[in-house]
């Protein structure tokens, strides 16, 4: 049978982000490969745009298919031992409100690291 990897695709240049792709890293069980979204080529056709890559975490899972903000970060982690703790996020009431939370969260990251790129947009 052959390998299964997903693709975890991350901020390099977040502090916090970077904190837990370390914990990641050392807990996973092999089959989850880290892509630093600051060292993929742009413009490729396979990946999402560089914003949308930087405003939630997204992974591509074996199969190619992508998985997008909170359920990313509970399908990173389901390839640890720890996994079981976040699947009660996808749990529906708790993913309405848990999703919420997430999204909330990764716009003001967003905005705080990278407000001089939306602040030219929103002016637009």
């Amino acid at each position: 049978m052959e390998p299964r990897y997903d693709t975890l695709f991350y901020d390099g240049q977040c502090p916090l982000c970077a904190k837990e792709i370390r914990t990641l890293r050392k807990l996973q069980r092999g089959n989850l490969i880290f892509a630093d979204i600051h060292e993929q080529r742009d413009g490729s056709a396979t990946l999402p745009s560089h914003e949308a890559l930087l405003r939630r975490l997204h992974l591509m899972t074996w199969t190619g298919e992508w998985v997008i903000g909170l359920p990313a970060n509970v399908r990173a982690w389901s390839h640890t031992p720890f996994g079981f703790l976040f699947k009660p996020l996808l749990w529906p009431g708790i993913f309405q409100i848990a999703s919420r939370i997430y999204g909330r969260w990764a716009d003001k990251r967003y905005e705080r690291k990278y407000a001089c790129a939306i602040g030219n947009n929103k002016a637009a």
